[in-house]
This record gives C-alpha cells, sequence and structure tokens, in this order.
C-alpha cells in the first residue's frame, strides 16, 4: 500500500485527488492530509511516506501590491520548505503542482522550445520554486514537477465559473473559434496517481486528449442546464477586435494551447471532454 502525504488543506486539486483515491481505489492507498497554514506541521514526521503530493499554494486572487509577499511566501518558500523536510525524512518521491501560468501568456503555442517568461507573481513564485525544489533532486528523493493548463472540474473556480455564469444570465454567446489545453480535474487526479505508482520524477504538462474550444464549454454547459442558447456572429467579432486589447478577454477567448509536449508511455483520461464539461455544471 502506497502512503501519500498531501500538504495544503482545502485545495480543490488536493481534494479532488482524495476523493478520486478513495472512490476508486480505497484498499490501495493511504492518504493524509496536512495543513500547513498552520506553524505545527513542521513537527509532524514525514517519516516512511513514499510520495508527498503539494498544493499548497495562492491562486484565484487579484494581485495587490499588499498581497505580492504572500505569493512568495506561501508559493515558493513553504513549498521548498516543505520539499527540504520531506527529503530529510526520507521521503521518496516530490510532487510538485505548478501552472501554465510560468509561461506568462494569454495566448499562443507552447512547445517544449518555450522558455517560461511569467508576467504575474503567481507564475513568478511558481517558477521559483520549482528551480530551487529541483535542486534538492537526487536519486532517493525525485523531484516530479506538473505544469498543468486550465483545471476545471464540479466546483472549481477561475475562468470557468465565469463562462458558466455567463451561460446563466445570457441568451446568448459569442461565436468565435478558439482552443484551449485544459485538464478535468479527475483527469488529473488519475495522472497523479500514475506519477505516483511509477515513481517518476522530471517535468510533465498533462492535458485533456482533445483541445476545447470556449464554445464547446458554454455548449455543454448549457446542455447541462437544460437551456437552449444562441451563437451569436456579431458578438463574436466584437469579442475577437476586443481580445487586442484586453489580457482578460484574450485569455478567455484566445487559443493557448500545449503541442507536443504531453505524450507519455501511459494512459490517465478517464472522461472525455463533452461528458467532463456536463459532470462540471
Amino acid at each position: 500500500m502506497k502512503k501519500i502525504m498531501i500538504t495544503g488543506a482545502n485545495s480543490y486539486i488536493g481534494t479532488s485527488f482524495e476523493r478520486y483515491i478513495k472512490e476508486y481505489f480505497p484498499n490501495d492507498y493511504s492518504i493524509d492530509i496536512t495543513d500547513v497554514t498552520e506553524k505545527s506541521w513542521r513537527e509532524k514526521s514525514f517519516i516512511g511516506y513514499d510520495s508527498i503530493l503539494h498544493v499548497a499554494g495562492i491562486a484565484h486572487q487579484k494581485e495587490t501590491k499588499d498581497n505580492v509577499k504572500l505569493y512568495y511566501e506561501i508559493n515558493r518558500d513553504l513549498a521548498v520548505e516543505i520539499a527540504k523536510k520531506a527529503k530529510m525524512d526520507g521521503v521518496k518521491q516530490f510532487v510538485f503542482i505548478s501552472s501554465m501560468s510560468v509561461y506568462g501568456m494569454n495566448a499562443g503555442v507552447i512547445t517544449k522550445e518555450t522558455i517560461p517568461e511569467p508576467k504575474s507573481n503567481y507564475g513568478k513564485s511558481k517558477l521559483q520554486a520549482e528551480k530551487e525544489i529541483k535542486k534538492l533532486e537526487n536519486t532517493e528523493f525525485k523531484v516530479c514537477i506538473l505544469r498543468p493548463p486550465m483545471v476545471y472540474g464540479k466546483g472549481c473556480k477561475g475562468n470557468f465559473n465565469k463562462i458558466k455564469e455567463m451561460v446563466k444570465k445570457l441568451p446568448f454567446f459569442p461565436y468565435i473559434k478558439n482552443e484551449r489545453s485544459m485538464i478535468y480535474v479527475d483527469n488529473l487526479s488519475s495522472f497523479i496517481k500514475m506519477c505516483i505508482d511509477k515513481n517518476v520524477w522530471g517535468l510533465y504538462f498533462p492535458q485533456n486528449r482533445f483541445y476545447i474550444s470556449t464554445m464547446d464549454i458554454a455548449k455543454n454547459i448549457a446542455l447541462a442546464m437544460n437551456k437552449k442558447i444562441y451563437f451569436d456572429y456579431l458578438t463574436g467579432l466584437a469579442v475577437w477586435l476586443l481580445r487586442l486589447f484586453s489580457p482578460l478577454i484574450k485569455k478567455a477567448f484566445g487559443s493557448l494551447i500545449y503541442k507536443d509536449i504531453s505524450d507519455f508511455d501511459f494512459s490517465y483520461i478517464i472522461v472525455e471532454n463533452e461528458q467532463s464539461l456536463i459532470q462540471s455544471v
């Protein structure tokens, strides 16, 4: 039986992973969750754990001058401190959830050759944490870094919820074609499980099998709500023009994909796009 510690209570990815494991593999894994917001976590022993899944962090918050320091204290410094303790206590693997945000792109194509250039404090703090944790790696302490694109599922935060609110309130939606790399939270949980099973190390880019358009999201949300929705060409044209000037609109309606970067020697997709979108409402 693999013994896993999740560091970060109330994290969407962490609680989803715990639910996924308990639902489908209740007898194969032992999972503990440690709240690292309190200093008492430093007194807890990590001895005996096969893997640490580190999910604690600050995300989906408006960045201000007042909270800049917090991003680096939590997303970088705390992550590095936990990784050091894990290594000292003999943990075999440290799984760190980073982000596509390290590339600092609202639109474009990301390949293996794309150099990370984060723009936000969230992206900067995640990339700095990656680099510091990677320094701890050796054959006895494997560091597995994941840079997932937008994670969605029932109860998630972020842009997916904003699109859901638009569908709820509006009888129409902009007709605009784009492609997004995304990952359904159960597919991500499946990927994390495979990484732990295989005790892998390195940098990984999990995503759904197929890209998703913003219109796909809206269409399937409307389907789940049993609501008719009209896709409007004029509104789509307006959005296409506005995205040239608005980073927020560009982020929601532009194309941003991982390309030729997510091929693995194991299968982890358990729910395909359409069904996953419906299940997320």
